[in-house]
């Protein structure tokens, strides 16, 4: 099963570090947030990504194109590059990478469907490249395949600056992108599971948002699902949002570091 990762927006709110560098390589620890989201799905044995480039996504290719040379130990021999030796040394074997641009000023609904052609299975994931959770992926699936209907979002809960869901059940009878008032604390926290039919949803155009329009759209024909997670939820939405999944990580704390 695929997961994308929605990789391409702008990220305002982080200015400081996103004038250099696209969001999801904002660096925690030692490694680009996008990378912990990776691990969380590869865990789980969930290893092959599409990932939606956009702002700067050059970075993000030049990242994995020498993933290898840069994250395993070398053996050269000057004067003979084809005698250089990789020694195999990190964790990351078997992950298959899409890199796809799908435009710097799409928003994600375009991105999704410029992808579609990447999605040769019924069922695929899809998650931000902003939002780490310690969610159990095999349980996410298996309640989406349970149910049969379009498409799956993860119910977490966070300040209601995100998508909110109003529910009945586990079925989204709405669903409300970063509404102005708030009467639930159940919000969207990503981590999508989404069937084929999704792609009838969303159109090529730039404007083609995904939360906006698309998925709204799906949970009023009652097609969209709620999977709640108890667990605990973040998204680096600013410099605030960084520097406390830092310090989590820097004190051995980081709840999503389920690998």
């Amino acid at each position: 099963m695929k997961t994308v990762i929605l990789c391409g927006g702008l990220g305002t709110r982080l200015r400081e570090e996103t004038e250099y560098r696209p969001k999801p390589m904002v660096i925690i620890g030692e490694r680009p947030l996008l990378w912990h989201i990776m691990k969380i799905y590869s865990f789980y044995g969930f290893t092959d990504f599409v990932l939606c480039l956009g702002y700067k996504g050059e970075q993000i290719k030049d990242y994995f194109y020498h993933y290898e040379i840069m994250n395993n130990d070398l053996t050269l021999e000057l004067g003979y590059p084809d005698r250089t030796t990789i020694h195999q040394s990190h964790d990351e074997k078997g992950w298959r990478v899409t890199l796809a641009d799908t435009g710097e000023k799409a928003l994600k609904g375009a991105r999704l469907k410029r992808i579609e052609k990447y999605i040769d299975e019924d069922v695929f994931m899809m998650t931000y490249g902003d939002g780490v959770a310690d969610i159990n992926l095999n349980k996410l699936v298996k309640f989406h395949q349970n149910h049969g209907k379009i498409a799956t979002v993860t119910g977490t809960h966070s300040p209601s600056r995100f998508g909110e869901l109003k529910m009945e059940g586990d079925s989204a009878l709405s669903f409300s992108e970063k509404p102005q008032t708030s009467g639930t604390d159940l919000v969207s926290g990503g981590f999508f599971v989404l069937n084929n039919d999704v792609f009838d949803y969303v159109w090529n155009n730039d404007d083609c948002d995904f939360e906006r329009g698309p998925l709204e759209q799906i949970a009023r024909e009652g097609q969209l699902k709620v999977y709640k997670h108890d667990g605990t939820w973040a998204c680096m939405d600013n410099m605030r949002d960084m520097d406390y999944l830092n310090t989590l990580w820097s004190q051995n704390k980081a709840f999503w570091k389920v690998w």
